[in-house]
């Protein structure tokens, strides 16, 4: 690279929705309202106020299949290097983060990053490990997805930790409880015992910590400085949607524009004139307002832009 008289590159941030814990792309809509949400929320909490980032120099995509691009092009920052780079991806992720000092400030109504972060989240997370003691319909999802989680933190940062569920559902037994929760917020964390250490790493590994408030961004992409991007207007060879460049306002998710990829990143025919058949169980497809769930075997018609992406996917197959 120094022979080719390497000048710099643009700071690019990659989200993909199949790399969050408890998110599947077979579910491919679930997937991208998610990962919308993650990208925005890697602007809004904190590239924008904690690095000081401007939107004159930001540019963002759909990526196409599975997420966003935020590129990020300050001249100033061209320079900067692949540990530099990860320095950011590290903050971004909390890695490293000292979660039981940040509870200890968990009346400080002047905490901000991730002491703020880890503050909201412990209340989350007593909701969440309420409703799966409580055995609510939405605690048995709650459980897989801490499970899935706990095992994303083990496989980062090499956490050896309680991750079973029968120890999630133990923990969950004890934090139901008024008197310990208030303890906890005094930062009496012993009153948990030995699953003090397990309540700690689901703080910092649960995606409503972690990932929900950071965003997870593809590290490799963006620490590499010689990495070729997908071209908006380009067709994407695992889905045949389009690479779209919207307004930053767009990918506020609950903004009254919100960007749509089902309906905006589909550019092929839209006529139903192709007869498919699923070869998968279990997946979701939408294609604006049209949702299919599908079904091995089962036959159905549907237009040039569906095809195709359903092809690609390897989800069906032309009959």
């Amino acid at each position: 690279m120094a022979d080719k008289l390497w000048q710099g590159a643009d700071l690019i941030f990659d989200l993909d929705g199949d790399h969050l814990p408890g998110v599947t792309d077979k579910d491919f809509p679930g997937m991208l309202e998610v990962i919308q949400d993650q990208a925005w929320t890697l602007w809004n909490d904190f590239l924008e106020p904690e690095f000081g980032f401007q939107e004159k120099h930001l540019q963002v995509t759909f990526s196409g299949h599975r997420g966003f691009h935020l590129h990020y092009r300050d001249p100033r920052l061209f320079h900067l290097d692949s540990e530099a780079r990860r320095e950011l991806v590290s903050h971004i992720r909390g890695e490293g983060v000292d979660v039981q000092g940040g509870l200890a400030r968990y009346h400080d109504a002047d905490a901000r990053g991730w002491t703020e972060r880890i503050r909201n989240g412990m209340d989350d997370m007593i909701v969440t490990l309420r409703n799966i003691h409580r055995g609510t319909e939405d605690g048995h999802g709650q459980l897989a997805r801490l499970e899935s989680a706990l095992q994303s933190l083990q496989d980062r940062e090499g956490v050896t930790s309680q991750r079973s569920a029968s120890a999630i559902k133990r923990l969950a037994e004890l934090t139901d409880h008024d008197g310990r929760i208030q303890r906890l917020k005094d930062g009496r964390f012993d009153v948990l015992g030995n699953y003090q250490g397990l309540f700690l790493n689901l703080l910092k590994a649960d995606a409503s910590v972690v990932l929900g408030n950071a965003g997870e961004t593809d590290e490799v992409v963006t620490i590499d400085v010689r990495r070729q991007i997908r071209w908006p207007t380009s067709l994407h060879g695992k889905t045949g949607m389009r690479v779209s460049e919207f307004p930053l306002a767009r990918l506020d998710p609950d903004g009254g524009q919100a960007y749509n990829p089902l309906q905006e990143a589909f550019v092929l025919g839209m006529d139903d004139a192709h007869e498919m058949e699923w070869t998968v169980d279990d997946a979701i497809a939408q294609f604006g307002e049209h949702r299919l769930e599908s079904q091995t075997g089962e036959r159905f018609s549907i237009h040039e832009s569906g095809a195709t992406f359903l092809v690609l996917t390897g989800w069906a197959a032309s009959v």
